[in-house]
């Protein structure tokens, strides 16, 4: 017993004790910044996949509505905004701005309509007739 008494006290007193906190410390603290940087990255994957996900959501849920497409977006940021809210997310404006035109434009539900064509040049389904070669020699 007095054997481990004395090696305590001569870790005590040598300063290993000190050397082994501060070589623990600067081993350990890049360790724990990587895996809090890495943990940050990931959080903010997922909150972009959610977001990609309720912008989606809500822009399927406003295409049969009789409103127009101005007021659609901002209805369907307005709600993605107020849910992320409810949530206790903080997403900036323009992201959830651009996820919503993302979701519009990626959306199989809002048709494509080419805006240099006519009325009268356009199918049913939004795309533009296609050209007759014979027309137009």
């Amino acid at each position: 017993m007095k054997t481990l008494n004395d090696i305590i006290k001569w870790i005590i007193q040598s300063g290993l004790l000190a050397w082994l906190f501060y070589f623990g410390f600067a081993v350990g603290k890049p360790f724990i910044e990587s895996k809090i940087k890495h943990a940050k990255t990931a959080q903010q994957k997922e909150l972009w996949t959610l977001l990609q996900q309720v912008s989606m959501t809500v822009v399927n849920s406003l295409v049969g509505k009789d409103m127009t497409g101005q007021a659609k977006f901002v209805e369907a940021v307005t709600q993605v905004q107020a849910y992320l809210a409810n949530k206790g997310l903080n997403v900036d404006m323009k992201q959830v701005q651009a996820a919503v035109q993302a979701a519009y434009e990626l959306s199989t539900l809002t048709p494509t309509v080419d805006p240099t064509t006519n009325e009268e040049e356009q199918v049913e389904d939004g795309t533009a007739k296609a050209i007759d070669p014979k027309e137009v020699a």
